[in-house]
């Protein structure tokens, strides 16, 4: 809706995980070469925990397509499988028949490691999520290593996911698995420096010309209510630009950040922005005509994309309907 005004080509804070635009903090830097590292150096376990939001999803991606073909992936993102489940995904990823059988399974993947031995490759198994892994799953997989001849070393296995995975691990069962960690990384979210950085990175990706979108107090408010996390960067971000927009304001600024973020909530956040402590606006009159019309162009252009309505109807509608002064600012929402 905001692109055109900005000149935007496209909105810079999508909030899905897009492995071409990624943004490398010397965090995720350090990260990522520890991911890769946790390969060459034949480490068996590497641990890389993250609070939400921070990352860890897009930052596997780019170790996914910085892979070479000697190394043979499993990457398993939803880990909440019942055990024969596990096993028929695993063997599917690495070329392994799957009947039940565990047992003939487990023959058929040793021969895998041995081959892959032989022919200079890795394998490498990553468990993103790894926090919500059942115990029974998180002990099978502990003893797929087993297989993995000593002095071969070919089997990486990867284990990602949120703070609770080192609660998880914790527990005396574990024990033997957490002996065999040779790599533990835990991701912080950005400093302030890092926040500013990456809202530049964004804004450039977008092709943005001019970089000043948001003053540096707007970017100071951002970093206090997201905390250095990614994902409510985006967020705050997103509905910045676009109240910027409904209130015509070029620059995004601090107070129009803390108006913003009072309209978002955070779960299990009861003041969403500590620093806001003058009274809240609420959403005005001319900004709720926008959204609304907003929304109905959109609807329409969505009925002209199916063939259900006519464009030269929809334009005739609109311009019955759209008082004057927001009818420029209507029709750059649908030409978008």
């Amino acid at each position: 809706m905001y692109e055109k005004y900005y000149g935007l080509t496209c909105k810079p804070f999508q909030l899905t995980p897009d492995s071409r635009v990624v943004f490398r903090s010397e965090g995720h830097q350090e990260a990522l070469a520890i991911l890769k590292y946790g390969i060459l150096s034949k480490k068996g376990f590497l641990v890389l925990t993250a609070n939400v939001g921070l990352g860890k999803t897009t930052l596997l991606q780019a170790l996914v397509d910085s892979l070479g073909v000697d190394v043979r992936l499993c990457l398993l993102n939803n880990p909440l499988l019942y055990r024969d489940e596990f096993f028929s995904y695993l063997g599917d990823k690495l070329g392994l028949p799957w009947d039940g059988n565990k047992a003939r399974f487990l023959v058929d993947f040793e021969v895998l490691l041995k081959s892959a031995y032989a022919r200079g490759e890795r394998v490498l198994l990553i468990i993103d999520e790894a926090h919500v892994l059942p115990v029974e799953l998180l002990e099978e997989i502990r003893l797929l290593s087993n297989l993995d001849v000593r002095g071969q070393d070919v089997l990486s296995i990867f284990l990602v996911g949120q703070p609770e995975l080192n609660e998880l691990m914790s527990a005396d069962r574990f024990l033997p698995l957490r002996q065999r960690v040779g790599i533990r990384f835990d991701l912080q979210p950005f400093d302030l420096q890092a926040t500013k950085q990456y809202i530049l990175f964004r804004l450039r990706h977008a092709g943005a010309r001019h970089l000043n979108l948001f003053s540096d107090e707007a970017i100071a408010a951002i970093h206090k209510v997201s905390r250095g996390t990614p994902r409510l960067i985006n967020i705050v971000c997103d509905h910045a630009l676009l109240m910027g927009f409904a209130d015509s304001q070029p620059v995004i600024t601090g107070p129009l950040i803390k108006e913003c973020v009072q309209d978002l909530h955070f779960p299990g956040e009861a003041n969403p922005l500590p620093i806001a402590e003058s009274g809240r606006r609420g959403l005005q009159p001319g900004r709720m005509v926008l959204l609304v019309l907003g929304l109905l162009a959109i609807g329409c252009g969505l009925l002209v994309s199916m063939e259900l309505l006519d464009l030269d109807r929809v334009g005739d509608l609109l311009e019955n309907m759209i008082p004057g002064p927001w009818l420029e600012k209507i029709r750059m929402i649908f030409d978008q």
